[in-house]
């Protein structure tokens, strides 16, 4: 197996191992449906040591996806703050993007 491959199948076996932790009123099967939905929660609301294991196995670049697609409600400030500033798409001296939001008609 190349190692493409090898890595998305220990980032799916690591997302349905937390799947109940972060998404716990789905199922890991029902939650991994929505692997975008479930990687925010991880994000947001992660041990140190998950959100550790979840940037080695998806790396910096899917992260970033992850932030730029987020929908209203996926991040906390705290959260939306931090990521912008991990993974450096914001610097210190400048002013975070806009949180997602819900638009009403």
């Amino acid at each position: 197996m190349d190692r493409s491959k090898s890595e998305n199948v220990s980032a799916s076996a690591f997302l349905k191992l937390l799947a109940p932790r972060y998404v716990w009123w789905k199922s890991p099967e029902d939650a991994l449906r929505f692997p975008d939905r479930l990687i925010a929660q991880i994000m947001d609301i992660g041990t140190f040591e998950d959100i550790q294991s979840l940037t080695r196995l998806l790396g910096k670049d899917q992260l970033i996806e992850m932030l730029r697609h987020a929908e209203p409600g996926w991040f906390r400030p705290q959260s939306w703050a931090y990521w912008h500033y991990r993974l450096r798409l914001t610097k210190a001296t400048e002013t975070l993007p806009p949180e997602p939001q819900r638009k009403f008609a």
